[in-house]
């Protein structure tokens, strides 16, 4: 297991506090917050007020990836994210990641100030986006994902097999592992059964040797298992991201940035050895 992530030029050390990414959806669809933030003044005071709250990481999308939702063109997302990263990269010093899966609009928003891309597709959607994320030294966050659900996969083998596949396309494309962080995709082309298998393996991720990061927040399983609308699924998505850090999750991506923080470091306190300087903090 490495222990640093590059982001931005800085070094941050990895296993000893959990990092937490809040979602800035700048779409007026998202399944959970959409149109709440679509107006550029409103996602701008809402970043301000997750770094406030805690967050070391905005993540910034501008195209909904919720099931059934439509996809927009290149230059609507740009529109979209663009004005927002250009604003808050002069704003806040927390890194700022770019939620997409075009190459284009991740070399916009890295040309805006964002260090991250975060590839629901793990490079494996728009054959530039390797080249894109090499050329301008990012971090890139590679997700699991699949066009379908299909409830007779090995899930976690083919989340494995894909993961090799992404690591050889990055290998190829030169970005170095020290800048890469894979999440395998809660809610993304599984089934509720599916995602639970892939959290309660989650440790068996580390043979990569790469941080791990994970989002639940308010996922459609609280509705399936629990019977909760979206409104009502903080404490769910508290619990699931508690026992995703004990299994060695080094992220989690959350609307509820507060609550995670606080959640988040009294589980550091009993899981993450206190053997160094805190991810999120630079070490170098």
């Amino acid at each position: 297991m490495a222990n640093f992530l590059d982001i931005g030029g800085e070094r941050f050390a990895v296993g000893t506090r959990t990092l937490v990414m809040g979602i800035l959806n700048v779409t007026p669809d998202s399944f959970s917050d959409g149109g709440r933030y679509d107006d550029h003044g409103a996602a701008h005071a809402h970043a301000l007020a997750m770094v406030e709250d805690g967050a070391d990481i905005i993540d910034i999308g501008g195209e909904s990836t919720r099931p059934g939702s439509e996809e927009v063109s290149l230059e609507e997302e740009a529109a979209r994210v663009i004005p927002v990263i250009e604003a808050l990269a002069k704003a806040i010093s927390v890194p700022i990641s770019v939620d997409t899966y075009k190459a284009e609009v991740a070399r916009r928003a890295l040309a805006a100030g964002a260090a991250i891309v975060n590839d629901v597709w793990g490079l494996q959607r728009d054959p530039d986006m390797a080249g894109v994320v090499a050329d301008a030294d990012a971090t890139l966050v590679a997700m699991h994902n699949r066009a379908e659900i299909d409830e007779t996969v090995d899930i976690f083998s083919e989340l494995m097999a894909f993961f090799d596949h992404t690591l050889a396309i990055a290998t190829i494309a030169g970005i170095d592992r020290s800048r890469i962080v894979l999440d395998p995709g809660i809610g993304f082309g599984k089934t509720a059964a599916q995602n639970v298998q892939v959290l309660s393996h989650l440790d068996d991720l580390k043979r990569f040797g790469l941080p791990i990061l994970v989002g639940t927040s308010r996922k459609s399983m609280f509705g399936k298992f629990l019977g909760l609308p979206v409104d009502r699924r903080l404490n769910a998505t508290l619990a699931s991201n508690v026992l995703a850090v004990a299994k060695g999750a080094d992220i989690v991506r959350v609307h509820d940035v507060r609550e995670h923080v606080e959640a988040c470091r009294f589980a550091d306190l009993v899981t993450r050895p206190a053997t160094g300087p805190a991810i999120g903090e630079p070490n170098g």
